[in-house]
């Protein structure tokens, strides 16, 4: 057979069946069904009934699962182009009475036809993950952690805004975003979360029609509000992660003490002109942000993006990988940047990693921090002041 031919050429040496016609014959005797996939595709979902035998098998596998070559064979993938395939190669093999599956178990699934499938994910998800759960690290479990997780993200700016849309694509099952601002125009250059028919808007709002736009598996919590000691407690004790987007210093401070409190992850990341930063937090497995920190630098050498400008893209870069650090927690795989930080040099391109050590006098994680009795939990010193001296 040429390995030039269209599969159009090949479906037209072959019968096919739709899923109706079938399921129809699969409720009689006599009939082999053939699932002409790979094993990670027929582990998340199947066709009752069906036999595995991959596409480099088929030759090889017939004979032992199909020794009779007038036995009717039904053969099936995952949209009707393998199985299309197989079935051409076993009519030269001999066998005369095999039919693909048309549209393969997609159109399967389509009709209303019984698949089995692990428990968790609608046929809809199933579509939507396959190429998370293709991935063997990552697999059916893996994407169920991330429907069932809950991240706070701390900002809907520059790294807020592509940290969203890929979480949400990646199908976090709960999204809560802070932010008291609005879309101006000047955001438009890095936040792509927005666009110019939202300026003026506010930006949970904004990025919460985005998100729905996208994936409306996603649960979005919008938090139109600035973090400050009286809320954060309330606002972040709810959530699996946290995802610092924060562009000062003291609310910084504020989330790594509180996050420490609490036991909550912290993924923090940080963009200046040409340069980024990100490091992952899990207290008291590894350090906290004023083991890196432990005292702000002074404004000079800390300006502002709106002082000292940024380039756009550098607010994706971080924001995704502030995305795949999330990802990694919340499916329990990978080594996080625990313990490591990461800069990056966009002029130059280039990454370079730092090892970042807990430190034993840190006055939040160390061991001879202090224990915050449960009615204390909410009470924080002020740290404008300590930032500001």
């Amino acid at each position: 057979m040429p390995t030039t031919e269209t599969i159009e050429q090949v479906k037209q040496r072959i019968e096919e069946v739709d899923p109706q016609e079938a399921s129809e014959e699969l409720a009689g005797d006599g009939v082999a069904l053939i699932d002409t996939r790979e094993a990670i595709e027929h582990r998340e979902a199947h066709i009752e009934g069906g036999q595995l035998l991959p596409p480099t098998q088929v030759a090889d596998g017939i004979e032992e699962l199909v020794p009779d070559h007038s036995q009717r064979v039904l053969l099936y993938c995952a949209s009707g182009n393998r199985s299309a395939r197989a079935a051409d190669e076993l009519r030269e093999l001999g066998y005369d009475n095999v039919a693909s599956v048309a549209g393969g178990i997609k159109a399967w699934e389509a009709a209303g036809l019984p698949v089995i499938a692990p428990e968790g994910m609608s046929a809809e998800q199933r579509m939507r993950y396959s190429r998370h759960t293709l991935l063997p690290e990552v697999g059916t479990e893996g994407q169920l952690k991330l429907l069932n997780a809950k991240v706070l993200l701390l900002g809907a700016g520059g790294l807020g805004s592509p940290t969203a849309l890929y979480l949400a694509a990646a199908g976090i099952g709960t999204l809560g975003i802070v932010d008291d601002d609005i879309v101006d125009e000047s955001n438009l250059q890095r936040q792509v979360i927005h666009n110019t028919a939202r300026v003026g808007q506010p930006k949970t709002e904004s990025a919460k029609k985005a998100i729905e736009e996208l994936n409306p598996d996603v649960n979005v919590v919008e938090h139109r509000t600035r973090l400050d000691a009286s809320n954060i407690i309330g606002i972040i004790k709810d959530y699996d992660i946290v995802v610092d987007g924060a562009d000062n210093f003291p609310t910084r401070y504020l989330l790594n003490d509180a996050s420490v409190r609490l036991r909550k992850p912290v993924v923090s990341a940080s963009i200046l002109a040409f340069d980024g930063q990100i490091s992952t937090f899990v207290p008291f497995e590894g350090p906290c942000y004023r083991c890196l920190y432990p005292t702000p630098p002074p404004p000079e050498l800390a300006p502002s993006c709106g002082a000292a400008g940024v380039l756009g893209v550098m607010a994706g870069v971080m924001g995704l990988l502030q995305a795949n650090e999330v990802i990694k927690l919340s499916a329990d795989i990978g080594e996080p940047l625990v313990g490591r930080l990461l800069l990056y040099d966009s002029l130059g391109t280039r990454f370079t990693e730092l090892k970042v050590r807990r430190d034993s006098e840190c006055p939040i994680c160390g061991p001879d921090a202090p224990e915050i009795p449960e009615a204390e939990m909410g009470k924080f010193p002020d740290y404008e002041a300590f930032c500001a001296g």
